[in-house]
């Protein structure tokens, strides 16, 4: 998905054949840095390729706003973020350099902590307060969705810790892989089970 508030970026490429990728290519950079030099590129995003699957990954100028897995449906995602935040969004890579170098050296093994600027805007009340908690779970370790309800100041909300993990906007960077159950079990994850198994394992191996 792309789109753009530009109404000559429309034409530039449709005068182009189709077939020539490398000058859409070229026309495209143009256009995200002209975006990017005007201050209208609101959402920028990539792909990564991962253990886990391809990895959607999306910031705005906050910070990084979306990571998604394959089965939320990355077009969808797309469509979500330009509904609620802006449909002013580009492929543009580069604003996820860093968080892209980040997430591959947490795959290989040489990355315990994220130090990325985050937009977290996509979460409100208890549910920020459960992310805001996540990062403290330290690499290789897990909480129940019973400790972190207390530590989020609501002992009594276990089950809206596990609405506010199931729905967490940048999962792997915001580890809500690491709560589970408090017999131990895996328990929910929005990457499905193989992924979080494959996450827990990863840190565990380290």
């Amino acid at each position: 998905m792309t789109t753009a508030s530009d109404p000559g970026a429309g034409s530039l490429f449709a005068a182009l054949p189709a077939d020539d990728a490398p000058a859409m290519g070229r026309l495209h950079d143009r256009l995200v840095a002209r975006s990017e030099h005007e201050g209208v590129l609101d959402v920028a995003y990539r792909t990564l390729a991962t253990p886990v699957g391809t990895l959607l990954l999306a910031a705005t100028d906050r910070g990084l706003l979306r990571v998604a897995y394959d089965r939320e449906d990355h077009e969808a995602v797309l469509e979500l973020l330009a509904g609620t935040v802006s449909p002013r969004i580009l492929h543009a890579p580069g604003r996820l350099d860093a968080a892209s170098r980040q997430l591959e050296e947490y795959f290989a093994g040489r990355r315990t902590a994220f130090e990325l600027p985050l937009d977290l805007r996509l979460s409100k009340g208890f549910r920020r307060a459960v992310l805001a908690h996540l990062p403290y779970i330290a690499y290789g370790r897990t909480e129940s969705y019973a400790d972190v309800a207390a530590a989020a100041g609501s002992p009594r909300a276990v089950r809206a810790v596990g609405t506010a993990c199931a729905t967490n906007p940048l999962p792997v960077v915001v580890p809500c892989h690491r709560v589970v159950r408090s017999d131990g079990s895996a328990g929910g994850y929005v990457g499905g089970p193989e992924a979080k198994h494959a996450l827990l394992t990863l840190e565990t191996a380290v």
